[in-house]
């Protein structure tokens, strides 16, 4: 009996305990499947759309002041796309361009800033253009700089996209304009001119702004224009890359004053860059230019010219202040395995018998000359200039007089 008792009990225990095992099994196979189920739906999350910002401009003799605005307008968004103004636009609301499209495109494109370019880009920002840029282009904000941007008859280009509330707003770079620029150039000229003409001293003023001081030596006979750019390190810092050259790079070297940084050194920089792993660009000093070029050069000064070459895509890093003679301490140095340089070049150095610059990479067999896609030199853009004279005058008049009207409409606030 005692044993049958205890038979019955074992099986009903066993039962209980299968019955268990089986509510387990089952209990634990629904969350597995709402696991797996879960899974499945949590697997095809989308991901997150780059946020793409717009900026344009002329771009016109870009400078380091459009490369800090494109640098800043990048800082804003994922991905930049920049929109060049054609020729016939500038030409209408402002007057003709000193560097036509295909040089404004070349310079635009280089910065390394920029993750796109739009040719023939509308001056002013139309309803038609703003939702091309929204819906093809896929731009969430359209940028500018805080200074106003007017067409001819006063009002604001961008009046439409800051309307619909897609518009943000960055800091003008300071110290340096295109129409500075100009002044500098039409200066420089003048202490080569020994009879100026009265539209030319005119032309002087409306573009200098009156201010004409003395060079930076004292001497009494120089009238050049001295630039109000005072250089930090933290915008050095801004504009370098943070990556050296790796321990086996095969570093490419390229020097030269590289003023008024124009399509030409551009193009040049490009095919220097691809010969190796790494392009090391030297800045030659003020003092080294004017000793070359003459006292009226350069147009922009070291720090200057070292920010335009440092915010092209091509260049890795530059040496501010290069000297003029490429030495064998300075080849071991900075581990040069190649030293380059273009077929069309304010001096042609490369080329004396003697009191050659590049006379000791020659003598190592690491130098090598590079046919120039573009035939352009900083005198190239002065000759455009000074001969054209009277049109960027009465383009520099029309600015002023828009501006003018502009700021007696509104209120507005610099940003100095």
């Amino acid at each position: 009996m005692g044993s049958e008792g205890g038979g019955g009990g074992g099986r009903s225990e066993n039962v209980q305990q299968s019955s268990r095992f089986v509510a387990t099994w089952i209990v634990g196979g629904v969350v597995l499947g709402l696991s797996v189920l879960g899974l499945r739906f949590a697997l095809p999350k989308k991901k997150k759309r780059p946020i793409r910002v717009y900026m344009d401009g002329c771009f016109d003799m870009m400078h380091y002041g459009h490369c800090n605005a494109l640098r800043q307008a990048r800082a804003l968004g994922d991905q930049l796309v920049v929109g060049v103004v054609s020729d016939a636009e500038i030409i209408a609301n402002k007057g003709p361009p000193v560097t036509p499209l295909h040089e404004r495109m070349i310079m635009v494109g280089a910065v390394k800033w920029v993750d796109e370019v739009i040719s023939d880009a509308p001056y002013a920002i139309t309803e038609e253009f703003m939702r091309k840029l929204f819906d093809e282009y896929n731009i969430d904000y359209i940028i500018h700089g805080d200074d106003p941007c007017l067409l001819p008859d006063g009002t604001d280009a961008y009046a439409l996209a800051k309307k619909v509330g897609r518009y943000k707003q960055i800091k003008r770079t300071e110290g340096v304009s295109s129409t500075d620029i100009v002044g500098r150039m039409l200066l420089c000229v003048r202490e080569r001119t020994t009879v100026d003409s009265p539209s030319h001293a005119s032309l002087q003023r409306q573009f200098s702004h009156g201010h004409s001081q003395k060079s930076d030596d004292g001497g009494a006979g120089s009238d050049t224009r001295v630039s109000h750019f005072l250089p930090t390190s933290r915008r050095i810092v801004q504009f370098s890359n943070s990556k050296g050259a790796g321990p086996d790079a095969r570093i490419v070297y390229i020097d030269g004053a590289f003023d008024l940084f124009h399509a030409g050194h551009v193009e040049i920089l490009r095919l220097a860059r691809g010969l190796g792993d790494f392009l090391l660009v030297g800045i030659h000093t003020d003092q080294t230019v004017s000793a070359n070029r003459g006292g009226h050069r350069p147009i922009m000064n070291l720090h200057e010219r070292s920010l335009s070459v440092l915010a092209c895509r091509y260049a890795d890093e530059v040496i501010i202040g290069a000297p003029g003679e490429v030495s064998k301490d300075m080849i071991t140095t900075f581990n040069i395995s190649l030293v380059v340089h273009g077929t069309v070049a304010e001096d042609n150095d490369f080329q004396k018998e003697t009191g050659n610059p590049y006379a000791v990479p020659i003598s190592m067999g690491i130098f090598q000359v590079l046919d120039s896609p573009l035939d352009i030199t900083t005198s190239t853009i002065i000759r455009r200039i000074v001969s054209n004279h009277e049109a960027y005058q009465k383009r520099n008049e029309k600015k002023a007089a828009s501006e003018k009207r502009y700021y007696e409409g509104k209120s507005y606030v610099s940003g100095d």
